[in-house]
């Protein structure tokens, strides 16, 4: 029975027992009305309207549920499906959901897919002119205040070798965002190599306590996964030096016969549940690429870790 009919049954059945109690009941209507006869039927009225609002609860309770539910789903964690319970078109209803939400997923992981790619790709670029051309330029610069130095008296000669520490510095802070925009070091050592250089930076530049845990003898992963797990680690070091107000972050990749897994635990001053932000969501969509789950835990004092879970694919 569709819904509409549903609730015009209802409405029957109550109208019904109304016109009913109506010809048989041995009440009768004065005129004037009197006011026993007036109580009788606002008390007949009130009975009515909780009667239809009770059996009208009854049969939208199920589009109620459904409403909850629908309120819960999130595309950043895809999986989550409605119980296809109730029957007709409220069952019907739920099946489309579901549909729709499995659509919703594919198109949003194709989307982020092109996406990320498409930011890798500028990244690339930006490293490759910020190497080629900012790079070389402040080299150059560097050389000739080390030839100007060296041919000058004091105390210009002081103040160009001071010029020339300064330029050095931005030369050194431009390699380091170059490496950050495009780790080389993965794509020509692998990640164990590429996420203990991140960590040393981070140590050496952000005055961080880093403590690397890895296990040996990782299997082998494809380039997307490595890039996966190298960008979150990043992004959730990056958070614990902004954000977390952290002393000490551990972190560690261990893996199992089905999964790697990926966890940066820090020490700082930890969050209550809040709206997540770019970075977060960046995580997120970044771990549905490989099929990977994300999970974040945070206490206020009680530290943030951050969980990257990668299925490991089976060989053909």
């Amino acid at each position: 029975m569709s819904l509409f009919w549903r609730i015009f049954a209802l409405n029957a059945v109550v109208l019904g027992s109304a016109t009913a109690l109506l010809l048989w009941a041995p009440v009768t209507v004065s005129v004037p009305v009197l006011l026993t006869e007036a109580v009788i039927l606002v008390g007949g009225l009130v009975v009515m309207l909780v009667a239809n609002a009770a059996l009208l609860r009854i049969g939208l309770a199920p589009l109620d549920r459904l409403t909850r539910l629908m309120s819960t789903v999130d595309l950043l964690r895809p999986g989550q499906r409605l119980p296809e319970g109730g029957h007709g078109q409220t069952a019907e209803l739920i099946r489309t959901f579901n549909a729709m939400l499995e659509r919703l997923e594919h198109e949003r992981a194709a989307s982020s897919a092109r996406a990320l790619s498409a930011q890798e790709a500028e990244r690339r670029r930006i490293a490759q002119e910020l190497h080629d051309e900012v790079g070389q330029s402040m080299t150059a610069i560097l050389l000739s205040l080390e030839r100007a130095a060296d041919e000058a008296d004091e105390p210009l000669r002081g103040e160009l070798r001071q010029m020339q520490e300064i330029t050095r510095g931005s030369l050194d802070e431009v390699r380091r965002l170059v490496r950050r925009l495009r780790p080389g070091v993965l794509e020509d050592l692998g990640l164990v190599s590429a996420l203990t250089s991140l960590t040393g930076e981070f140590a050496t530049h952000v005055a961080l306590r880093v403590m690397r845990r890895f296990d040996t003898g990782l299997p082998a992963l494809d380039q997307q996964t490595e890039l996966v797990l190298y960008r979150v680690a990043q992004e959730a070091l990056t958070n614990a030096a902004r954000h977390a107000e952290a002393d000490k972050v551990e972190v560690s990749l261990r893996h199992s016969g089905e999964t790697v897994v990926l966890t940066v635990v820090d020490d700082g001053r930890g969050t209550q549940a809040a709206p997540e932000g770019a970075g977060m969501r960046g995580m997120r969509e970044r771990a549905l690429l490989v099929g990977a789950t994300l999970d974040v835990t945070s206490q206020p004092r009680a530290g943030t870790e951050v969980r990257l879970t990668v299925p490991l694919r089976k060989q053909p």
